[in-house]
């Protein structure tokens, strides 16, 4: 892990440091995490919360005339969130700062900002460095279930699409909406259903994702996607669940040290006439797999991939 990166002149350059008049910054617009954006989110007013999710489902019966009616009930299992830290600091020396000619501080803070959901978005769905309390990412627990479908199992993208979406109805649970791989629009552009009509529709506001099927459709741009593993991600949202107990804080500091794991000080900021920012976040992650009345417990599952070919 490194503990002594830091931004200078030479990181920074023209664009932000002009030599002239220009003060305006041309950046890639930061982007937001899939997971903060579209799943359910639950505030936490504790390190862990306890999320019921449905475990086993009443049954009626038929009353012959004059006999008894039986009893049901109906059982929960709970599901715990922990919310775990996430955390950075960002020091900039105060030269940097006073020579600049437009708010650094703001414009990091986006750019921590998609940082974090890059990793909440690596952790829920792929599992990559994900906290040992999040249980299983969603393509682990996709693949368990036996939901994924290899692209190319269809004539096209559309009929393997159309297949996720069977498989997931078959686990008992409706797709509302999906999250692909950058780029996968351009694959969807043209494709038709067996009606003819288009099946996918780019977004034309600003903020709002595309539609596909009828459901919105989000690129994960943040960098958390691994493409090798999944193509798509079709899913229930409203089974995932984003605990926050400490949404993202920001603390500048004039006084202190930064030092490495073993201690060692890599950075004094009054020594070094330097500012850190300090971004503090506690968030945490569940799959809630309630039972449903479509299959059996256990192999009921929320979520579906379409992965690419071996080799491909």
């Amino acid at each position: 892990m490194a503990f002594d990166n830091t931004i200078g002149r030479t990181d920074l350059g023209t664009a932000l440091i002009p030599d002239d008049v220009s003060q305006e910054i041309i950046q890639t617009m930061p982007e937001s995490s899939v997971l903060l954006t579209r799943a359910k989110r639950v505030p936490m007013s504790s390190m862990k919360k306890t999320q019921p999710v449905l475990a086993t489902l009443p049954e009626a019966y038929w009353v012959s005339e004059g006999a008894l009616k039986q009893t049901s009930k109906t059982g929960w299992e709970d599901v715990q969130i922990t919310a775990e830290e996430l955390a950075v600091i960002v020091p900039i020396p105060d030269s940097v700062v006073d020579d600049a000619k437009i708010n650094l501080w703001d414009t990091v803070k986006p750019l921590i900002a998609e940082a974090f959901g890059k990793k909440v978005d690596a952790a829920g769905i792929f599992g990559v460095d994900k906290p040992s309390t999040w249980g299983d990412d969603i393509l682990s627990g996709a693949k368990k279930a036996g939901a994924t479908i290899t692209q190319g199992t269809g004539t096209d993208l559309a009929q393997d699409v159309a297949k996720l979406g069977e498989v997931l109805s078959k686990k008992g649970f409706a797709v509302n909406g999906f999250a692909s791989q950058p780029g996968l629009n351009w694959q969807l552009v043209g494709l038709r259903d067996a009606n003819g009509q288009p099946i996918y529709t780019p977004s034309i506001t600003q903020g709002n994702p595309a539609s596909l099927y009828g459901y919105p459709l989000n690129e994960v741009k943040n960098g958390a996607w691994d493409s090798t593993k999944a193509v798509l991600l079709a899913a229930d949202w409203t089974k995932f669940v984003v605990g926050v107990r400490q949404d993202m804080t920001y603390q500048i500091f004039d006084q202190g040290v930064i030092s490495d794991a073993d201690g060692k000080v890599i950075y004094n900021l009054m020594q070094q006439d330097s500012k850190a920012l300090r971004v503090v976040m506690r968030v945490g992650f569940q799959v809630a797999n309630p039972v449903t009345r479509v299959t059996g417990k256990g192999t009921q599952y929320p979520a579906g991939f379409i992965v690419p070919k071996v080799g491909a």
